[in-house]
């Protein structure tokens, strides 16, 4: 299936409806609103295909965008295409749900978050924080150093109420995600999210979220998901 194709595609499933939510959202022209299920039928038929993720990646259009995530070839990926990435990921919806997924499956993921994290640029700290959301929910407890994720987390304590939204929202589920998924420092995620108490994320033209992470980490464990893993990271 060749770039015209697959716009073309697209642009048929897209709808009015989902294009309002998306650009509440943050995201702009150009737009389809294409819900993301409907993407996979496509998406089976391409598989993964990293010169024609490229193409849809460029065109600026979100939906485009986001199928390019879906198709990518991530082992394919330099750090200089996640580079690229990110530097056109103008909002949280690809920073953390599309260039952060694709970055978790490569080799080179913690060290290309972690130069993200200490880039001081919002959407690059987001996406690094939740690239390792999506590592920590997949990937073997051995595959991270316990002290180093300790140290993420204290810097989240003294940090997240000065970062920016986006960031703190990532922040937020960092922790979460280490209590939930990483169970050597389960005890230290609890205690952070207990000294972190109530978070306020800002959002556009609507109204604060605020965010209790440890509610949210005990309404996991009530539902006996203690040291759950996901098996996949792309859908």
């Amino acid at each position: 299936m060749d770039f015209e194709t697959v716009m073309q595609e697209l642009e048929a499933l897209g709808s009015e409806r989902n294009k309002k939510i998306y650009i509440s959202n943050g995201a702009h022209e150009p737009i389809f609103g294409v819900a993301t299920g409907k993407m996979k039928p496509i998406a089976k038929k391409i598989k993964k295909n990293q010169p024609l993720a490229e193409q849809l990646y460029a065109t600026g259009n979100y939906d485009a965008m986001y199928f390019a995530g879906i198709i990518a070839d991530p082992k394919a990926m330099t750090e200089a295409d996640f580079e690229r990435w990110i530097d056109g990921a103008y909002f949280y919806m690809l920073s953390d749900f599309v260039v952060s997924v694709t970055l978790a499956e490569t080799d080179i993921a913690q060290a290309v978050a972690d130069k993200w994290i200490a880039s001081g640029e919002e959407l690059r700290m987001s996406a690094g924080w939740s690239c390792y959301c999506w590592l920590l929910g997949n990937r073997p407890d051995v595959e991270f150093s316990e002290s180093k994720l300790a140290n993420m987390l204290d810097q989240v304590k003294e940090t997240i109420h000065e970062s920016p939204d986006r960031t703190k929202s990532a922040m937020t589920n960092f922790i979460y995600t280490v209590a939930i998924s990483y169970l050597p420092l389960h005890d230290k995620a609890v205690e952070t999210a207990k000294a972190v108490g109530p978070v306020e994320i800002k959002r556009d033209n609507k109204k604060s979220t605020i965010v209790r992470v440890s509610e949210n980490i005990q309404r996991e464990l009530d539902r006996g998901k203690l040291g759950f893993k996901r098996k996949y990271v792309r859908c």
